[in-house]
């Protein structure tokens, strides 16, 4: 009887384990879906190409800043991205010829992944974001990364507001990075690797 009962505590704790992931990664797919990432990869990890890759990260928030000025949402930000994609282009390709460099740069708007980054005082969790992706030359170097939407790398933004504006209170709360959800982002992390994973076989 008293192994029964032992059987059936770790049952519902099992339980009560695995509902809980699964309404912390639902909670996480809700941050995913309104954040826009700026990712800039250098051409390799030689500190010449990085620092060429902090000074392309740079003009593009420069030029972000001008870009996002009236952009009070997610979708306005999407098509700000989408039509300045050539502006942008040009501005990373300048930043490079000034520099003394002839490295080819690629700017695209796609998914990319994004393991669990704390920046600052905000923890993102892993997975897909819609981002603004800068390749410099190989791509083969270290990368940098920010939010660009809502616009937390801007140097005028403060960054709770901007998260307050589009975040839940729930989810505000989520990637304010208390230490009792570290665990969570690990789990979390492992599965989206795993998604990630399958994809890349099927």
């Amino acid at each position: 009887m008293k192994l029964k009962l032992i059987e059936i505590a770790l049952f519902l704790a099992l339980f009560i384990s695995v509902t809980s992931c699964l309404s912390f990664e639902k909670e996480c797919d809700g941050i995913r879906e309104k954040v826009l990432r700026l990712h800039v990869i250098a051409n390799s990890d030689t500190d010449t190409d990085q620092s060429l890759k902090l000074k392309v990260r740079d003009s593009i928030i420069s030029a972000s800043e001008e870009i996002f000025t009236d952009t009070d949402s997610l979708i306005a930000a999407e098509n700000e991205i989408v039509k300045t994609l050539p502006k942008i282009e040009e501005c990373a390709e300048n930043t490079v010829i000034d520099e003394g460099f002839s490295y080819d740069v690629t700017v695209r708007f796609e998914p990319s992944y994004f393991p669990t980054r704390t920046y600052e005082n905000v923890t993102l969790p892993a997975g897909f974001y819609k981002s603004l992706k800068v390749i410099i030359g190989e791509g083969e170097g270290k990368n940098w990364w920010c939010v660009l939407f809502p616009p937390m790398c801007l140097p005028a933004a403060m960054k709770e507001e901007v998260l307050s504006a589009v975040l839940t209170e729930d989810e505000l709360s989520l990637v304010s990075s208390e230490p009792k959800y570290e665990i969570r982002f690990w789990i979390v992390e492992k599965l989206q690797e795993f998604k990630r994973s399958y994809k890349r076989k099927t």
